[in-house]
């Protein structure tokens, strides 16, 4: 209920929506800056993703490699890939996740929640 029975401020709704999207936008350039690991067969391999869930780098352990078995280290090297981009979408429910919820309880196109 609008105090005195009154409409909504439009003006005040607008800048409220222009901040949160200030919000959203800042956030989400944190997270095409900020890294995470991800990892497999404890340790041998590492992936780096960027919060966005670009993939920036990739560590492999010589331990792993095996040239008589080189389908275990793909399957090593996709299971880091895809800790690592869990590791992304975790990081970004926490930092777009409450901007979401401002702005409506999600739905926003291109975001995963």
């Amino acid at each position: 209920m609008i105090p005195g029975g009154g409409q909504p401020n439009m003006q005040q709704l607008l800048q409220q929506a222009q901040k949160m999207q200030q919000d959203l936008a800042r956030a989400q350039e944190e997270l095409a800056n900020t890294e995470v690991d991800g990892q497999s067969g404890g340790g041998l391999v590492k992936a780096t993703v960027t919060g966005s869930g670009e993939l920036r780098g990739l560590r492999i352990d010589p331990k792993a490699v095996d040239p008589e078995d080189t389908e275990t280290l793909a399957d090593l090297i996709v299971a880091a890939v895809q800790a690592a981009n869990e590791n992304a979408q975790t990081l970004q429910q926490q930092k777009l996740g409450p901007l979401a919820q401002g702005l409506g309880g999600g739905g926003i196109p291109g975001l995963p929640f």
